[in-house]
């Protein structure tokens, strides 16, 4: 992972795609994983894999770290948000049997959110084509989910715990834009995972048992999410928050859901009714708006 990817612009044009379709990704591999270890206990396997992988790059390339101690209580800040938040948010929300289209619904709400504080926060404004694309995102979004899901008696529980992974992927993206712009990649990512592993592991040590089914389905799903996604995608959006206006960024996240449906259609043969479809075409354009917007 270079120091400074972003500097190289013949490959930025498609880093929201391949962001999209690797985040997109996560629910159905924490889905695989969470059947062999708990929340908790999945997550700091999966920051022990990462930070291994994150140290020797980092020393094999020689990577700067942070000049101070602020810079670094900042990056590691900006992790528990992003990844201890968000992921343990997850994770216990699909532990708690609540479908993955409701939780990337419920994710999906981060563009609105992030728009809204980013007014506040950073002074970021957005113009009334880029409100449209919100709009239209949000309808998408909530299109999906109805032509695939019900969801029954209200499971409070699991939708808070949704709540919280979408409080914390938002601020999360805030945070990063605003105190961590210049983080090299490497050594940042050695921070803000090791933060994660060890609040995590504390959570697991207090509330879980820590055991681990160590089947080939379980180590297959912690090192797709440990690789693609938490240095992949997370790379991938960081990348675009430090270039781009950080509620741009985030309408990425309204692709999120129909991109999960698309998956699951394609890999267990899942359903897609012509509502959803709509949905599809309907979130694109409104992503599509705000990118255009934003430029």
């Amino acid at each position: 992972m270079a120091a400074k990817p972003e500097n190289n612009s013949s490959w930025i044009a498609f880093a929201p795609a391949i962001f999209v379709l690797l985040w997109s990704t996560g629910f159905i591999g924490s889905k695989y994983g969470i059947p062999f270890a708990e929340p908790f206990t999945l997550t700091f396997v999966r920051m022990v894999v990462v930070v291994s992988i994150l140290v020797t790059v980092s020393l094999a390339m020689r990577a700067p770290w942070p000049n101070s101690l602020a810079a670094a209580m900042h990056i590691a800040m900006a992790g528990l948000l992003v990844h201890a938040t968000y992921l343990s948010g997850v994770l216990y929300a699909i532990t708690l049997k609540l479908p993955l289209g409701f939780v990337a619904m419920i994710a999906g709400l981060q563009p609105v959110l992030t728009a809204v504080l980013a007014q506040l926060l950073l002074n970021e404004r957005l113009n009334v084509k880029q409100w449209l694309g919100m709009a239209l995102g949000l309808a998408g979004v909530m299109l999906v989910i109805v032509s695939k899901y019900s969801l029954g008696a209200a499971n409070w529980g699991a939708l808070g715990m949704a709540g919280v992974a979408l409080t914390g992927i938002t601020l999360g993206t805030l945070y990063q834009k605003r105190f961590c712009a210049n983080m090299d990649l490497r050594t940042g990512g050695v921070i803000q995972y090791s933060a994660t592993g060890v609040v995590v592991l504390v959570l697991a040590l207090m509330f879980e048992t820590m055991r681990i089914d160590w089947t080939p389905q379980f180590m297959l799903s912690i090192l797709w999410l440990a690789v693609v996604l938490s240095i992949g995608a997370i790379g991938l959006l960081y990348v675009m928050i430090r270039r781009g206006a950080a509620s741009k960024v985030a309408s990425l996240f309204f692709l999120t859901p129909s991109v999960t449906a698309l998956m699951a259609f394609i890999l267990f043969g899942e359903s897609i009714a012509w509502l959803g479809i709509g949905g599809l075409m309907l979130t694109a354009v409104g992503v599509a708006l705000v990118m255009r917007a934003a430029k």
